[in-house]
Parts: structure tokens; sequence; C-alpha cells
């Protein structure tokens, strides 16, 4: 089970992530209806979006149907999200944290697409000239750092040798 500092540590990320993303979409909602605001010129703009699909634009079938089936697909990741959280060992902060971005994105986006049929609120946009990257938001953000970092955690895990057996020091002569 993990420590009462693990805990807060993750439902402290989870929290603060997810009031970010609301605080932020709200925003984008009331500033940026009429006009996009550049941040430094048309490489960063604030612009409002709806996507109704996932990200990148990938959609599976009409816009109704996508908005409940990437719901469904939402609550099925907070459940194996949640099962990794159980699983975590106590004092493993790193992991409370990564698991921690990744629910709130999760939860930032399942709270989009409850509240409204318009999708998910996207408002960042990067990018030179026409060659932009898909406009996305602080959830899609903490999912993107949070799968980065736990991939390359798990990764690491995987070379570590197994407890009690010593690291190898190099090559034998």
């Amino acid at each position: 089970m993990a420590s009462a500092a693990d805990r807060r540590l993750f439902w402290g990320t989870v929290l603060g992530v997810v009031g970010l993303d609301l605080l932020t979409k709200y925003a984008a909602e009331a500033v940026l209806v009429h006009r996009p605001i550049p941040v430094i010129g048309d490489y960063v703009m604030l612009r409002l979006v709806y996507n109704q699909c996932a990200a990148f634009g990938v959609c599976l079938g009409p816009a109704l149907y996508s908005r409940w089936i990437f719901l469904a697909l939402a609550l099925v990741a907070l459940v194996v999200l949640g099962s990794m959280v159980r699983a975590t060992k106590d004092g493993e902060q790193f992991r409370f944290f990564v698991l921690g971005l990744l629910c709130a994105g999760a939860v930032g986006n399942v709270i989009d697409r409850l509240r409204s049929a318009q999708g998910v609120v996207d408002f960042i946009e990067v990018g030179i000239g026409r060659y932009r990257w898909p406009t996305f938001n602080v959830a899609d953000s903490a999912i993107t750092v949070g799968a980065i970092a736990l991939a390359i955690a798990l990764w690491a895990e995987s070379h570590e040798p197994p407890e009690g057996q010593p690291k190898e020091a190099g090559a034998a002569s």
C-alpha cells in the first residue's frame, strides 16, 4: 500500500492538473471565442477549437459515436491506470507522479466529453507557417508527458538486474 506521502503526491498531481486544465479551458472559451491570440508570433498561438474526435483528429465514425466511444475508452484507461496506481510500490514517487499526470489528463478530457457535445476544448497551437501541430490543451500535455515518462520508466525497469543480482561492471577479461 502506498504511503501517505505517495498518496498526497498522486492526488495533488491529479487535482492540480485537472484544476489547471479546467481553468485554462474556461478561459479559452471566454477569451478566444472571437479571435486567436498570438503568443510567440505565428509559432505559438492560442486558438479555440472543439475536438469531437481523439488526438490528431482520429474519429470513429460520426462525431456522436466518437464522443461516446472515446469517453468509454478513457474510462477503461482510468480503470487500468487505477490498477497500476494500486500496484505501485511504496516510495516510487516518480511512478506515482507520472500516473497522476496520466489520470489527470484522462479526467480533464472526460469532463469535456461529458459536459458538451461540441467536444474537447483545445486551444494551444504550435507550428511554423502552414506546418502546424494539432491543437491541444493542458490535459493532452499531461497525457503526452506522462506516457513518455512512463514508457521510459518501464523500459529502465526492464533493463535492471533482478534484486540481489549485482549489476554488470563490464566485460570479463
